[in-house]
């Protein structure tokens, strides 16, 4: 009879464990790569989607993050080696953020500005195409209030000169290892990273001071903080979160630096860590979470 309970429970368990891990693994949400978007502006643009829990059973709108990938990576980057459908899956169903759409465009190298050439205007097309269509396309909450904006290298100073630039259409901006640069770091950079990184961006062939062009300026977090109305900054919520050991400190150190100066609340984190897909994805829970705070009321 011993044998008979004990062999029952083994058997309840492995079965309540089978359905339970099925259940996790079925509710995580949704993902769809290759996706194309049609740009008047950029031509085709690729980009991939993370569906919550519950959108293909029920009727409901939902909060949108745009997820920006960080330079030479493309928009599976997040998922490939970030993670992020389990990461925001996981913290969706353990009540840890709420659900909310993840988007995340392929943004090539364009540092995601637009050129000072006018040839290939990226923030332009994010901004006037992209978020629309999307709006249109998928069941989002289209106000300032449900959005919220994120991003790692690169994708951080995406991150932070696009809400900087259109403050009333973010909620919030999280900023992994911003790839921001001081004008003085810029002056002094080797001739041949500029010319492969910023110079087709911001201007080519240039040198020392002449590198700090209006185009450099004007998509600049740095700048932005001088040149945007301060009242309209202080409606976003703003996070930045860098490694010990990351590179990139100067410009995110100076950056903390300025906002404290000015009286522009923030959040700063420092972590042990470098530049490394392993620090972004311990944070990028974090991250959700404090964009997801503003999306309660």
């Amino acid at each position: 009879m011993k044998k008979m309970y004990l062999m029952y429970f083994l058997v309840a368990g492995l079965l309540f464990q089978g359905h339970s891990g099925y259940a996790q693994s079925a509710d995580r949400g949704k993902v769809m790569e290759g996706l194309v978007f049609h740009s008047s502006l950029m031509g085709d643009v690729r980009y991939t989607i993370y569906l919550p829990p519950g959108y293909e059973t029920d009727a409901r709108k939902y909060p949108v993050v745009y997820l920006l990938h960080g330079y030479t990576d493309d928009d599976t980057g997040w998922l490939q080696f970030g993670e992020a459908d389990r990461i925001a899956g996981d913290a969706i169903i353990k009540g840890e953020i709420p659900p909310m759409i993840l988007v995340m465009p392929d943004g090539g190298v364009t540092w995601y500005v637009n050129d000072y050439k006018g040839k290939k205007p990226w923030a332009d097309m994010f901004i006037k195409e992209f978020i629309p269509y999307v709006d249109k396309t998928y069941r989002t909450r289209p106000e300032k209030q449900f959005r919220g904006i994120a991003g790692l290298s690169m994708g951080g100073y995406g991150a932070l000169h696009t809400a900087m630039r259109n403050p009333d259409m973010f909620a919030a901006s999280v900023a992994f290892s911003s790839g921001t640069y001081t004008d003085e770091q810029l002056i002094k950079m080797d001739s041949k990273s500029y010319k492969h990184v910023f110079g087709f961006l911001f201007g080519e062939g240039l040198e020392g001071k002449d590198r700090i062009t209006d185009a450099w300026k004007s998509f600049s977090p740095l700048h932005l903080l001088e040149t945007q109305p301060f009242d309209k900054l202080k409606t976003v919520r703003w996070y930045l979160d860098i490694g010990d050991d990351d590179f990139l400190y100067k410009g995110n150190s100076a950056l903390h630096v300025k906002m404290r100066d000015m009286g522009l609340t923030h959040e700063y984190r420092v972590r042990d860590g470098k530049h490394a897909w392993v620090y972004w994805r311990t944070g990028l829970k974090n991250g959700l979470q404090f964009i997801g705070k503003s999306f309660h009321r």
